[in-house]
């Protein structure tokens, strides 16, 4: 199966120069606690509610003037939306990650693909069971520092 038949399309992104309270307000307004982060068209990072809350915070940033390029995770994974969603698996279990930002082959940001799409949108069109993927996803990770 292809990750564009079960992806969220047309996912909201914020732009590098944005403040990390306009993010933290989109967030909050759509519901997520992710954002794709795309300089012009180009996807460039992703800013989470944890980069903002423990990265951000902890450093004493203030929301106001901090921008999302001083937040994001800018080491960010992605796949093609023609891929097969085996490939984003992967990408998931390698990386402890549950949202994968998708690309179309010019490398345009077209959607998102969550451990929930797999769960829900997989199963119902006969994809293979995501629980191998979410048992190695909520591991605990090693502390990066």
């Amino acid at each position: 199966m292809r990750i564009a038949e079960v992806m969220t399309r047309n996912p909201r992104a914020i732009g590098v120069n944005e403040t990390l309270h306009q993010a933290a307000e989109l967030m909050d307004r759509l519901d997520v606690g992710s954002l794709p982060v795309c300089d012009g068209c180009r996807l460039v990072g992703v800013i989470t509610d944890r980069d903002i809350t423990v990265r951000a915070t902890a450093d004493g940033a203030a929301p106001d003037t901090t921008t999302v390029a001083e937040a994001m995770t800018d080491d960010v994974r992605w796949c093609f939306e023609d891929d097969d969603v085996r490939e984003a698996e992967r990408i998931m279990r390698q990386t402890q990650i549950r949202r994968v930002p998708v690309l179309d082959r010019t490398r345009r940001l077209v959607g998102i693909l969550t451990l929930g799409d797999l769960a829900a949108k997989g199963a119902a069109q006969g994809a293979h069971d995501v629980a191998d993927t979410l048992d190695v996803i909520s591991q605990p990770p090693q502390p990066d520092r």
